[in-house]
């Protein structure tokens, strides 16, 4: 593992130390600044895979497995809700994007409202994701209309929010989400009857990577109305 983060991070140190020689010329103290942080970086990637191949996936896949091959299975709706919500609300990326919107913004776009936002954005597309598992719905008849309506929003949205709208969707489907949430709707997937994990247990990505969008759009569009009503 150590192995693998220390090639992927190295076009990224390499890219640095280039610049640093050619053009940025920091000064020391602010070069070991740097130099502290990548390691970190550096460890802290390292540990987290490390945790995931030996932790999250193991258990994501066995309360998948576990839930689903239950009488009342139907609780995998709720309980992905919950585990939508909680994840967006630790997710490293989410929790940048919403601060450096803030600090663009000046203020105007609460860090707070767009975290909420998202969280419920996520958290619903999860809930989908386990019913979708749950009666074997195509995920066609989700993405399409989706990203239908996330075309529409993008006209009446608060143009400001369009760009924040498609990043936040990226920013969603971070290892938080991607690590425990997918491996227990592949997890469940593998125990019901009459569905294939190729077919039913995967897509839910896709749904975590539109509904932030479609929930950053509306809350753009209810900016732009509020901003109307006070003109």
């Amino acid at each position: 593992m150590l192995r693998e983060v220390f090639w992927a991070l190295f076009p990224v140190v390499a890219v640095f130390a280039v610049s640093q020689v050619i053009m940025l010329k920091l000064p020391k103290r602010q070069l070991k600044k740097i130099v502290r942080g990548m390691l970190l970086v550096f460890l802290g990637v390292a540990l987290f895979l490390q945790g995931v191949h030996v932790g999250f996936l193991p258990a994501g896949d066995l309360l998948g497995k576990t839930l689903g091959s239950i009488k009342h299975n139907w609780i995998l709706v709720p309980l992905g809700f919950l585990l939508g919500f909680a994840a967006v609300l630790a997710e490293p990326a989410v929790l940048v994007l919403s601060n450096q919107v803030e600090e663009i913004s000046g203020g105007h776009i609460n860090k707070k409202i767009l975290l909420y936002a998202l969280a419920i954005g996520v958290a619903l597309s999860v809930a989908l994701s386990m019913a979708r598992v749950l009666l074997g719905i195509s995920l066609w008849y989700f993405l399409i209309p989706g990203y239908i309506l996330v075309i529409g929003l993008a006209f009446l949205s608060d143009p400001a929010f369009v760009g924040i709208a498609f990043d936040s969707g990226g920013a969603a489907t971070g290892p938080m989400t991607v690590t425990f949430i997918l491996a227990l709707t592949v997890g469940a997937a593998k125990v019901l009857e009459n569905r294939n994990p190729l077919l039913d247990g995967f897509g839910m990505i896709a749904l975590v990577a539109l509904t932030p969008i479609l929930a950053i759009l509306s809350l753009g569009f209810l900016y732009s109305r509020k901003e109307r009503n006070n003109g």
